[in-house]
């Protein structure tokens, strides 16, 4: 394929595009299909959720401060399913949380070399033991298209109401 031909291939991942993968990733939580959420995510992933300092700014290094939720590769989510398929996880236990993502304000940050950034707001809405909690914020992606189908190399989540009264799981945001 010449250059040509391949950078119109990676240019073409539209707006549309974009909202129809991260729609298609927000299913896949709220249907508990694992396989194909993690599928979505490439080898090397590094799923970073950032928390809120003493003087209301969000961490910038998960190495040397405080994350809600960090990952430097999908071996990490899988591990993170596998605890929630077996129920050894300290977030989630019998009966699971019903959830529904919503997801909106989808923009295309950049879009170089198949390297697609974007930016959405999302909320979700989990059922548990009669109750109904709301989680919000703000996720950034960077997706890179060069592939048969498109991989999620990094995810940065913002969790805006993180006063929260119970642990948090991926399926959450």
């Amino acid at each position: 394929m010449s250059a040509t031909i391949e950078a119109a291939a990676r240019a073409s991942f539209t707006l549309h595009d974009a909202e129809q993968f991260l729609y298609r990733e927000a299913r896949f939580l709220d249907d508990r299909d694992w396989d194909a959420w993690l599928a979505l995510y490439a080898p090397d992933v590094e799923f970073w959720m950032p928390s809120w300092d003493d003087d209301d700014r969000l961490t910038e290094d998960p190495q040397t401060e405080i994350s809600l939720i960090w990952y430097g590769d999908r071996g990490g989510l899988e591990d993170r399913v596998f605890r929630i398929r077996t129920e050894r996880s300290s977030a989630t236990s019998l009966p699971e949380p019903r959830t529904l993502h919503s997801v909106t304000n989808v923009e295309i940050l950049e879009n170089v070399g198949g390297l697609v950034k974007l930016r959405c707001n999302w909320l979700t809405q989990s059922y548990r033991y009669r109750t109904t909690d709301t989680y919000y914020g703000t996720s950034f992606y960077t997706i890179d298209t060069t592939g048969e189908a498109p991989l999620i190399r990094r995810k940065k989540v913002v969790l805006k109401n993180d006063y929260i009264h119970h642990v948090i799981d991926i399926y959450h945001v």
